[in-house]
């Protein structure tokens, strides 16, 4: 935990404790882990000033470099999500004029060519042979001399 100025940038404050952190980390853990009052970090007090003085200024070069790195970070973020939306929209356009422009290809089985042959040739026979039984069929059932 650091406390500072309301001013001062929050994600410099998070690199200070990650800065920290890794000096830690560095140090020798028996070190650290005999500490069990605030005030045995006074042993500290040079590693922990040398870091304060890095970020006591934010208009430093380094501190606005990371202040930078991670807006661009942010940036590339949201860029690339930009980016993943305006495909998504362009597969999307182009899949909805794609049916509209190419014709709908009838099935291979009912669009073929022999069974188009078929048709004209025997349509016009079947019709004549329907239309004779009807009419056969209902002369037989019209007369009183129908029998079976």
């Amino acid at each position: 935990m650091t406390l500072c100025d309301s001013s001062y940038p929050r994600k410099l404050a998070f690199h200070y404790l990650q800065d920290l952190q890794k000096e830690f980390e560095r140090l020798d853990n028996s070190l650290v882990e005999k500490i069990t009052r605030p005030y045995s970090f006074v042993k500290f007090d040079g590693v922990i000033g040398s870091i304060r003085k890095q970020y006591i200024d934010t208009r430093t070069q380094a501190n606005l470099s990371k202040l930078n790195a991670n807006r661009k970070k942010d940036l590339e973020i949201i860029t690339e999500h930009i980016s993943e939306i305006l495909q998504r929209k362009r597969n999307s356009e182009i899949s909805e004029r794609l049916p509209a422009t190419t014709p709908r290809t009838a099935s291979p089985v009912w669009g073929s060519p022999l069974l188009e042959v078929i048709a004209l040739k025997w349509t016009p026979i079947t019709t004549i042979v329907a239309v004779a039984a009807i009419l056969l069929w209902a002369s037989l059932v019209l007369t009183d001399n129908f029998i079976i």
